[in-house]
C-alpha cells in the first residue's frame, strides 16, 4: 500500500515536472518508447559543494529544479518500417556532471598549446550574426561557462556567468548555446525559460539552431515539419531564404485525380449542310403534297 502511495506520488512529480509533454508525446502518430528517467532529488550538500568549487551562485530556479530532481531525461523515438529510431531528446546534466567547459590547464600540457582562449578577440564581442544582441561569453577567465546539455554532438547548452573577476563569487548568469563551429547564440536570460522552451520545442534535433541565423538542417526541418513543435508557427527560421517553405505543398485533389473519360462534344452541324438539306425537303414536302392532289 506504501508503495502505491510512493509511486503516486512520484508520477505526481514527474507530470508537474514534464509539464504533461508524456501524454503529448504518447498521443502523437508513429511515436514509440516515450521514455521519462526518474530521477531523485539532490542534496542540498552537493549543491553547496559545487558552489564552493566553481565560486559560483547557483540561480534560484536551477537550484529549485535541482532540489526536485537531480537532472533531467526524456527520449522517445519513430516507428519507421517497423524500426524504432530514436528522435527525441531533453536533457539536463546532474550537478555532479555540471562541469566547466573549459578545464584548467594541466601541468603537463605545452606552454604554447592551443586553447579555446585563443578564440576571444576584441572584435568578437557579440553574438555570432547579430548586431544588437547581448554580448557573448568569452572563452577566458572573463567567463565561466558550465554544460547543461551536449546536444547529441550538435552543439552545447550552457550555463554562462559573464563578466567574472578572479577570487569573486559570480551570480548573475544567462542561458547560451555554443553551436559547432564555436560562435554563441543567446538563448534566454533564465533557467526557467529554457526549461519552457525544450519542453515545447519536443527535445526535437538541432531546435536550438532555431535561434541561429542560419536554423537547423533540412533534415532537422523535415522532423520538425512532420511533428510540429507546440511554438511551431511557420517562422522564416524554417523556410529557405528564397521564402519557401519546406512543407509539403502537394494538392492531393490534382495530383491523385483518376483519369476518368471526358465525354466527347457532341458535333454541331455546318452551316453548309443546313443549307445543303433544305431544298430537299422541300422537295419532298412538294411530293407529299402531289399525292394528296
Amino acid at each position: 500500500m506504501e508503495e502505491t502511495k510512493e509511486s503516486l506520488a512520484f508520477k505526481g512529480v514527474a507530470e508537474r515536472l514534464t509539464l504533461g509533454i508524456t501524454r503529448i508525446l504518447e498521443n502523437m502518430p508513429g511515436v514509440v518508447d516515450v521514455r521519462f528517467t526518474e530521477r531523485e532529488p539532490a542534496e542540498k550538500r552537493s549543491l553547496l559543494s559545487w558552489e564552493q568549487k566553481n565560486t559560483c551562485i547557483l540561480p534560484e530556479d536551477l537550484r529549485d529544479f535541482y532540489l526536485t530532481a537531480d537532472g533531467f531525461t526524456l527520449t522517445w523515438s519513430v516507428k519507421l518500417d517497423d524500426e524504432c529510431v530514436p528522435l527525441g531528446c531533453m536533457m539536463i546534466n546532474s550537478v555532479a556532471r555540471l562541469f566547466p567547459l573549459l578545464q584548467p590547464v594541466s601541468l603537463f600540457s605545452l606552454p604554447n598549446a592551443p586553447s579555446l582562449a585563443d578564440l576571444d578577440w576584441e572584435e568578437n564581442s557579440t553574438e555570432c550574426g547579430s548586431e544588437h544582441a547581448p554580448a557573448a561569453p568569452h572563452f577566458d577567465s572573463r567567463s565561466r561557462i558550465f554544460e547543461l546539455d551536449s546536444c547529441g554532438g550538435n552543439g552545447k547548452v550552457c550555463l554562462v556567468y559573464k563578466n567574472c573577476t578572479p577570487g569573486v563569487v559570480a551570480q548573475q548568469s544567462e542561458m547560451w548555446f555554443l553551436d559547432r563551429s564555436l560562435c554563441w547564440h543567446f538563448l534566454t536570460a533564465t533557467f526557467t525559460s529554457y526549461y519552457r522552451l525544450m519542453i515545447t520545442h519536443l527535445g526535437l534535433p538541432e531546435w536550438q539552431y532555431l535561434f541561429t541565423p542560419y536554423g537547423p538542417s533540412p533534415q532537422a526541418k523535415q522532423w520538425a515539419s512532420l511533428y510540429q513543435p507546440l511554438t511551431f508557427r511557420s517562422e522564416l527560421s524554417l523556410a529557405d531564404p528564397a521564402g519557401d517553405s519546406y512543407f509539403n505543398k502537394l494538392d492531393p485533389t490534382r495530383a491523385f485525380k483518376g483519369k476518368t473519360k471526358v465525354p466527347a462534344p457532341k458535333k454541331k452541324p455546318s452551316a453548309q449542310c443546313s443549307l445543303g438539306n433544305t431544298p430537299k425537303s422541300q422537295g419532298s414536302t412538294g411530293r407529299h403534297s402531289g399525292t394528296k392532289r
